[in-house]
């Protein structure tokens, strides 16, 4: 039977060969083809693939891991397509033992998959054994049977089942993303086989293996759980998941096991994806968070007080970083524009901006009858920024902590970042979760910077993002674009955590209609590259 694996990936070279040197020669010997889907594009990744022989498929701007899984499907008739990620590492006799099930299995069995061993490098990895380990496994037994489920690290799937049941649904977000496609199989009539020969080892290698690093990851994948139950509509109680989120809690310290606060970070995803409810009736669209981000009530004063907290813990960083503000980087010419209404803290904004040391223009005019960004764009008019390093657009509704520009630019500068904006503190109307302040961070880089309170333009991105587009009065959609633009021309973008914010007058969308935003966006996007909710994340943190 002529099969395909494929190898869906972004930015992850190093996993990548591994992958390739043991998936290449099984290919071979089988007369397989490989494919790389770059879901990037990046060069080391291009590089890898060639060297190994592989087939390397691209996106110019990232679309996700079911975008990339039906790009390789209509890149190949193979009958078997071997989908795998690219931190495996197939044991001998892999390939073989998929291709010697899909011939002897009739065509209801629709996917087949295989065991998936955790594999743990450069970090022990303690645990009471009592759970599973905190990444993807599968173990079944040493014979062959099947299955109610298949994980994306090791699944084979039939061309004819892809015909019965559809293309992979492109707008579900990592850890719902295979699940779903499988249940419309299974409704079509599918089976799902385990393979016990058909082994492969799942890895985390260098600072992956780190604790801290599986914590972050189960976070991840408690918010996606989370949502994905209620998209199916299985979604347990508040209640229920805080009584989990306390047993986890508990078992690290009872069990003296590294598992317990690994446990205790998905449960805190659940929880925060719990509390921070859909906007409007239905499913968010991918290019919005999916999350209100309003702030108030006694949550609200918890999260005040966490900042309070913060604020000191954090001043020795602040302190030093302004010490080097005084100096680095070179004196720069700051044009900062924004709409000023009546009642505003525009006043407060701009006295905070002129003292800095940098040479700053701060332009404001009326809202008018027209939306935000076509007032932007006509304050740019009558003053271009093309003699200005930074431009600096700002709602009229933030409060800037003192000494804010000066260390805001010393940290993006010093990580590089093309396009930035200050975090939110945690009491802060903010929708995106990857934007509130993380603690211990001076600068993070990031997929994604979005269009307000406050956003940060180098010079550099000035001929490629301006002016704004127009059909895009309030700017939905535009962040999400801007984000998938500088993937495309290798720009760091990123969020300074140094100098955290306040947006708390009122929430973002209050004062015009948010359905007429969300159309003007799904237009402008229709035929844009963008980064999608489940692709938001930090790349890179820097202390």
């Amino acid at each position: 039977m002529k099969a395909a694996v494929v190898i869906p990936t972004q930015r992850r070279a190093p996993y990548l060969e591994v992958a390739l040197a043991s998936i290449v020669p099984q290919a071979r010997a089988a007369e397989a083809e490989v494919l790389v889907v770059d879901d990037g594009p990046d060069e080391a990744t291009r590089a890898a693939a060639e060297r190994h022989g592989a087939r390397y498929l691209r996106h110019d701007a990232p679309r996700g891991l079911n975008a990339a899984r039906n790009t390789a499907l209509q890149a190949t008739d193979a009958p078997l397509v071997c989908f795998v990620d690219d931190d495996v590492e197939v044991r001998p006799g892999w390939l073989a033992a998929l291709l010697g099930a899909a011939a002897a299995c009739p065509d209801e069995v629709a996917v087949l998959t295989g065991p998936i061993h955790p594999r743990f490098e450069d970090h022990h990895f303690r645990s009471c054994g009592r759970e599973g380990p905190p990444i993807t496994f599968l173990e079944l037994g040493a014979a062959d049977r099947d299955c109610d489920h298949a994980w994306g690290a090791n699944m084979a799937v039939r061309r004819s089942a892809v015909q019965r049941a559809g293309a992979f649904d492109e707008g579900r977000e990592l850890y719902g993303d295979e699940q779903e496609w499988q249940a419309r199989s299974k409704a079509a009539g599918g089976r799902i086989r385990y393979v016990a020969g058909a082994a492969l080892d799942h890895r985390r290698a260098g600072d992956d293996a780190r604790l801290r690093s599986l914590c972050r990851a189960a976070y991840r994948r408690g918010l996606a759980s989370r949502r994905f139950d209620v998209f199916k509509g299985t979604a347990p109680s508040l209640a229920n998941e805080l009584r989990v989120l306390a047993g986890c809690l508990l078992h690290g310290p009872r069990r003296a096991c590294m598992n317990g606060p690994v446990l205790a970070a998905h449960s805190l995803g659940r929880l925060r994806a719990a509390l921070a409810a859909p906007t409007g009736a239905g499913p968010a669209e991918d290019f919005l968070s999916g999350t209100s981000g309003t702030v108030g009530g006694k949550r609200g004063a918890l999260l005040r007080a966490r900042d309070a907290w913060l604020d000191v813990r954090e001043a020795p960083r602040r302190a030093r970083l302004r010490r080097a503000a005084r100096s680095e980087p070179p004196r720069r010419r700051v044009l900062a524009v924004g709409i000023d209404r009546p009642g505003s803290l525009m006043d407060a904004a701009r006295a905070e901006l002129m003292r800095s040391r940098h040479a700053v223009d701060v332009v404001t005019g009326p809202q008018g009858e027209r939306g935000k960004f076509e007032n932007l764009n006509g304050l740019l008019a009558a003053h271009p920024p093309g003699a200005y390093d930074w431009l600096l657009v700002i709602d009229d509704d933030v409060a800037l902590p003192r000494g804010f520009l000066d260390s805001f630019l010393c940290a993006a500068e010093r990580t590089g970042l093309k396009l930035a904006q200050p975090a939110h503190r945690l009491y802060s109307h903010a929708a995106w979760p990857v934007t509130r302040r993380h603690p211990g961070a001076t600068a993070r880089e990031t997929t994604f910077v979005e269009i307000g309170p406050v956003t940060a333009f180098h010079r550099d991105s000035f001929d490629v993002l301006l002016p704004f587009p127009e059909g895009l009065p309030m700017g939905w959609g535009l962040d999400v674009h801007w984000a998938a633009v500088a993937a495309e021309h290798g720009w760091p973008i990123g969020i300074v955590d140094a100098t955290p914010i306040g947006h708390t007058q009122r929430p973002a969308g209050s004062r015009y209609a948010r359905d007429a935003a969300q159309a003007q966006a799904r237009a402008f996007l229709a035929d844009r590259p963008y980064v999608r909710r489940d692709e938001v994340r930090t790349l890179a943190v820097h202390r």
